[in-house]
């Protein structure tokens, strides 16, 4: 039997990246109805959604052990640095998928399929890049943890 405590950490990621994903459509839809131009929209939304993707990320998926405004700050500018550039990465691939012939339609939509493999790979590289970048943890933190019974000893 597969024990989940030993993918805790992927099952939390991808549990509060679909909350994330709901964030960022409810904000997003909120403003259009209050008559906020589309840009705007779209831009607070996904504002709002890296916010508590960061956070969510630090406390409960990586449980990012630095303290104080600082280390915080340093975090959450690295965390919206790779997020920008993941979103970059984004808006290139997806327009040349298509091009590329991966322009199927799928609900009515003319290149979703693009949109939904290079999402995955966003959202595969935005784990590694938080894992190993920006809330890693450190040998001395790693030993810290394990001493004090704070992560399963598999």
């Amino acid at each position: 039997m597969i024990k989940l405590t030993k993918y805790r950490e992927q099952i939390a990621y991808l549990f509060f990246g679909v909350l994330t994903t709901l964030i960022n459509w409810i904000v997003f839809t909120s403003f259009i109805h209050l008559g906020v131009m589309l840009i705007i929209s779209n831009i607070v939304s996904w504002l709002a959604a890296v916010i508590f993707a960061f956070f969510t990320n630090k406390w409960w998926v990586f449980k990012s052990t630095t303290k104080g405004f600082k280390s915080t700050l340093n975090e959450g500018l690295a965390f919206l640095a790779s997020r920008l550039l993941t979103g970059v990465f984004e808006l290139i691939l997806v327009p040349v998928f298509v091009q590329f012939g991966v322009d199927g339609m799928i609900f009515n939509t003319e290149g979703l399929d693009a949109k939904i493999l290079v999402s995955i790979a966003v959202v595969i590289g935005n784990y590694f890049i938080s894992k190993f970048w920006i809330f890693k943890v450190t040998s001395n933190e790693q030993l810290s943890l394990k001493s004090t019974g704070g992560e399963d000893d598999e």
